[in-house]
């Protein structure tokens, strides 16, 4: 069974679902890496993508803003000069109530009221104000992380505002 649209998690709604010793079966996290780039490099610029709104990404959400933000700055900057960073985890494990769908399922698709669901995935519960993402990087490569974040930004279910800190030089 495929994937159901991000818009059917997108809201948050009771308590997280995080306490994974009475969890059977329990999803991966798709993340491949959460920091990327040049660790060690002292960048004086540093970029964040902040959420605007209260809500939840699926870890795939995730992995796709973090891909399209790694790919675009290691082809345009160099990976020695900058420095990612995803900063939410998904700990919140999704819930679906699997109902039969198909001809002839028509009897069979009223199902249980309230039912509990089995887990499909995780998410990263998210609050307005949140920073999803940190960009380190030099002064002269600012446009081009501006628009790495951008790109990452249509990945994600949520609005989203750049933000961008210069870190003060002492003489």
């Amino acid at each position: 069974m495929p994937l159901r649209p991000g818009r059917c998690y997108r809201k948050i709604k009771g308590p997280p679902y995080t306490r994974l010793e009475y969890i059977s079966s329990i999803p991966p996290v798709n993340i491949a890496k959460f920091e990327d780039g040049n660790v060690h490099g002292d960048f004086p610029v540093t970029l964040h993508l902040v959420a605007l709104e209260d809500s939840q990404i699926r870890s795939n959400a995730l992995e796709s803003a973090r891909l399209a933000t790694i790919r675009y700055l290691a082809s345009e900057v160099g990976s020695a000069n900058y420095f990612f960073k995803l900063r939410v985890y998904p700990h919140h494990i999704l819930r679906e109530n699997k109902m039969i769908a198909g001809a002839g399922a028509d009897r069979l698709q009223d199902g249980m009221r309230l039912a509990f669901g089995t887990p499909i995935g995780r998410a990263a519960r998210v609050y307005r104000g949140t920073q999803i993402i940190t960009v380190k990087t030099y002064p002269q490569f600012i446009e081009k992380a501006k628009e790495a974040l951008r790109r990452a930004s249509y990945k994600l279910p949520i609005p989203c505002r750049i933000v961008i800190e210069m870190k003060a030089t002492t003489p």
